[in-house]
Parts: structure tokens; sequence; C-alpha cells
């Protein structure tokens, strides 16, 4: 019959044997949950006992669970080595377990028997003791039955066996493909498993997964996270697919794989992100060459619908928590209200229009960069207007009232993101006496924020605050302190976006900042494809 691709495995024992080996070689595939194969495995251990020295009896065993379970049911000593990812039984190329092989040279098949044929074994026997120049192995064939069919091997199941196949070929696409009935609607298929965010989907087919990973030079087996809360692996693959069904244009695929770095970090925690009850959602901001080069919308409606790459970039990263991640409302999304920005909200900043360092600049990244920005936002965008501040400190001192209302008027020195968009107009004003710095704008929205401490105690009008008791433990002195809104400056993001027609900007409110909540995280963008 010939050689058979070589293997090296594991076994239960965590002894690696590898074939072809120096020894006459018997080994036999099989699977926990299949009668015959449990018929078969005590026949292996005789085998084993009696031939043990002399030649290599082996189980490959194909669920690294049912190795455990077949080894503890019939008490085997013998090795049992772990193919549970199933590339050697796909390799092999037989249909049925138990799957016999007798290699005598240790190399080369000599027979191969599917099932169990009493007389076949009782034949295969007898050659091994010939071989090895030993009796045969005293075993009652008279007790055992004449024949009994064997079962389909675990790598011929459909989906399992695409899979190899894919692999075997090398092919970019790995992942289970799901048959529609010739008369289902697709589109409500996908709504009926699950796959959508309350929208239709594009259907993900193999051509159109293929045009999207032609985006990245990525492996598309590459493995870019473990997303929560599931601990999904989030390959380029399913990033590709989930990319497709928001929508997506393959050039969009580099921004959308470093969002999704970003967010599977341990400071973004995208579990706690999309777990809360507040509500909050990852906000994604592009800055650099790529904003361009993609079409993205920084201007007229950047926050707003009507441009492809902002919306679908957007979505695309929420599909890919929902169906990678596992993140679903009622299931781990436990938001109260939820928000649009469950759908989307991806914008990128006006660069040229603002008179301040980019945002990724501020963080360390080159000019000529690209990067995502993730930030995990409660609210917004909410709108601030001014349309009538003509000084630059009047325009400054809109936005910090703006801010004023984050959460609530009365929680001040709060540790927590916000992040301004400024519009043009506002820019403008703010500008109109010379350099009004991003570190002035901060301090502006500091001091004009600052209130009493005794403003901020709970009271008949709104229980919410510092608590009574907490105030009676103050002096007056203590209560009559102003506080600002912020617990810093470096809490305050300031970006340049929209229209130069309105004056009106956005702010959007952070959920928690820091170690128990969600940082801002900053990924560089890989354009290279």
């Amino acid at each position: 019959m010939g050689r058979k691709p070589d293997f090296k495995l594991i076994s239960v024992a965590g002894e690696a044997h590898t074939f072809p080996s120096s020894k006459p070689t018997f080994l036999c595939f099989a699977k926990e949950d299949c009668a015959t194969c449990n018929l078969a495995a005590p026949l292996l251990q005789a085998f084993h006992d009696h031939y043990g020295d002399a030649a290599n009896i082996w189980i490959i065993g194909q669920s690294k669970d049912g190795n455990l379970r077949l080894q503890d049911r019939h008490g085997l000593t013998l090795p049992i080595l772990d193919d549970s990812k199933l590339l050697t039984s796909f390799a092999w190329d037989f249909e049925v377990v138990p799957a016999l092989y007798w290699c005598p040279g240790g190399d080369g098949v000599e027979t191969h028997v599917e099932g169990f044929v009493r007389a076949e074994w009782q034949s295969l026997s007898q050659a091994l003791a010939h071989a090895v120049d030993l009796t045969p192995a005293p075993i009652d064939w008279a007790s055992l039955p004449d024949w009994r069919p064997g079962c389909a091997s675990r790598h011929l199941d459909p989906d399992i066996y695409e899979r190899l196949k894919a692999a075997a070929e090398d092919s970019p696409i790995r992942a289970r493909r799901i048959e529609i009935a010739p008369a289902d609607d697709t589109a409500e298929f996908m709504f009926d498993q699950g796959f959508s965010d309350g929208l239709p989907l594009v259907p993900p087919t193999p051509e159109r997964v293929l045009r999207m990973l032609a985006g990245t030079q990525r492996h598309p087996q590459d493995v870019i996270a473990e997303m929560p809360p599931n601990m999904g692996e989030a390959t380029i693959e399913k990033i590709a697919i989930n990319a497709v069904m928001a929508g997506c244009r393959p050039e969009y695929l580099p921004v959308i794989i470093a969002a999704i770095e970003a967010l599977c970090t341990d400071a973004f925690n995208i579990h706690g992100v999309m777990a809360t009850t507040m509500g909050a959602s990852p906000v994604l901001l592009v800055n650099g060459p790529i904003r361009h080069r993609i079409g993205m919308n920084m201007g007229l409606m950047a926050l707003g619908t009507g441009n492809r790459a902002n919306a679908t970039i957007g979505r695309a990263v929420r599909l890919v928590v929902r169906n990678v991640g596992g993140s679903k409302p009622g299931g781990t999304d436990r938001s109260t209200l939820g928000s649009p920005m469950k759908f989307t909200m991806c914008f990128a900043e006006w660069e040229e229009r603002s008179p301040w360092a980019p945002l990724h600049v501020e963080r360390g990244f080159k000019q000529d960069e690209s990067v995502v920005t993730a930030f995990a936002m409660t609210s917004g965008p909410v709108q601030i207007v001014d349309q009538e501040s003509r000084a630059p400190d009047e325009i400054a001192g809109s936005l910090a009232l703006g801010l004023d209302s984050m959460f609530l008027s009365k929680y001040h020195m709060m540790p927590v993101d916000s992040l301004l968009v400024v519009c043009p107009e506002h820019i403008d004003t703010l500008m109109r006496d010379g350099t009004y710095s991003k570190d002035r704008l901060r301090d502006r929205i500091q001091h004009v924020t600052r209130r009493p401490l005794r403003t901020m105690v709970a009271d008949n009008i709104s229980g919410a605050g510092m608590t009574r008791q907490a105030a009676a433990q103050l002096s007056p002195e203590q209560l009559d302190r102003h506080v600002p809104k912020f617990a810093g400056t470096e809490y305050i993001h300031l970006v340049v976006a929209g229209s130069d027609a309105g004056k009106f900007s956005s702010a959007f409110h952070g959920w928690v900042t820091g170690a128990m909540g969600s940082q801002s995280v900053s990924r560089k963008i890989d354009e290279h494809f």
C-alpha cells in the first residue's frame, strides 16, 4: 500500500511518538464514542502486552477528552496518541474507525482494514507475531463477533472536513461554511441565527471574504486577540467575515484590525465596556493619511450618516465583538437603555482644519502614521450650541458649560474621560486673537466648571452627589472649596471635526476611566497590503 504521511503525536502520558519508526508498527485510529472502537481497544491492549517490547502498538485517538475516557474505561496502558486536531486522520485518508494499519518495516503500510472483521484482525495478529518472531498473542478469538461495522471518522464531519481540506490546500478561508436551502431567505436566515445587530447584513460569501482579505497582508489565520467575554479567537479571517457583513470595503480592513487590537487590551477592557448597565460602547477616532485614502468623513455630518467608511468600520468592530466575542444584548451586554453608538461610532479628525497637534501626535505617534484610538463612551455626541460668543474665552466657556452636564452637574472631580469634538467655526473663534492652545482650553474648562463642594451634596432637589452624612464631616470652609468638573486635565481629549458652517460642537461622555474601568487605547494601522 506504500508510505503514509509522517507524523509526530503526543500521547496521553505526554510522550512524543514519531512515524516512521525503527520498529514494526501496528496502529489504530479510534474514537471513544464508537462501539466498535471500544471492542477493539482491549484487543490492542492485549497486543501491546504481548508484542510491546518488539513492536509499536498505538491507538491514535480523535478527541483529547475521549482519549482519557477510553483509557480509563478499559484500563489501557498502551500509548494513546492525541490527534484531536484531526490533521493526521485527514492526511491518512480513511473513512471508518477503527482504522487499522500494519507497517512491518515501521514505515510503509502493508495492510489496512477498517471496522472489525475477526478473520482480518486474527490474520494481522499472526503477521505481527511472525514479523517479531513471537507466538501469536493469546486471544480467545472465538468469543469475539465475526464482524462489527465501524463509525465514520470525525475528520469526515462536513464542517471539520472543509476546514482541514482548506488548511491542506492553504486556502485563506477556514471558517465553517453554512449551506442555506434554496427556498430560504439569506437575510432572514442571518437574523434568525443571531449574527445581526438588528440591521440587515451582507452575506459573507467566499468570494466576498476573499476580496476582503485582499485588504491586508496578514495571514488569514493570524490570531489578533482572544475576544471577551467568550474568549473567541479573533483571526484575520473572522474579522474579514464580519467586515463583509457590515458592508465594508477591503481597504477598510487594516483600520478594523487595529481597532480590534486596541479593544482587546486589558487597558481598554472590552468585556467591562460592553457589560456595564451604563451602556458604554467604543468610539473610534482615526488619524493620519489613511483617512483620505479610504475616504473617511471628518467634515459635514462627520458624526452622522452618509459615509460608508465611518459607518461600516464602526459596525464591523461591533459585529466582531458580538459574533466572535459573544457579547449580545440580554447575554453579557446588560445596558439599561443602550444607545445608537451600539450600532457604530467611528469618525476621522480633520487634522488639516485644526490649529493643534492631532490626537495621535499628542499620544506619541508620528504625523505621517495612521492610527486608530478607541474610547469607551456612555453617551454622545451631545451637542453644545453657542452661536453668539465672539471672544475666545467666551466660546471656551460655552464648551466648558457643555461638559458640566456630563453624567450630572452635581458630579465633579470626575476621573472620567471626555472627548470634545470642536467644530471649525468654534475653532475660528478660539483662534481670533492668536493661538488658543489645547492646554489653555483644558484649563478654561476646569476653571469655568468650578463649583463649591456644597452644591454637590444630596438635597431635596436631587438625592445624587455627596451624601449628607459625608458632608456633615466637612467644615464650612471645606464645603465652600471650589472643585472643577474633572479630576485632571488629562481626562479632556480634544479633536476637530465638522462642517465649516455651523457653531455646534459635540461631546462624548466617558465611562469609568482607569484600572477599574477602561482606558483609551491607540494602535498604529498597518497600511502595507
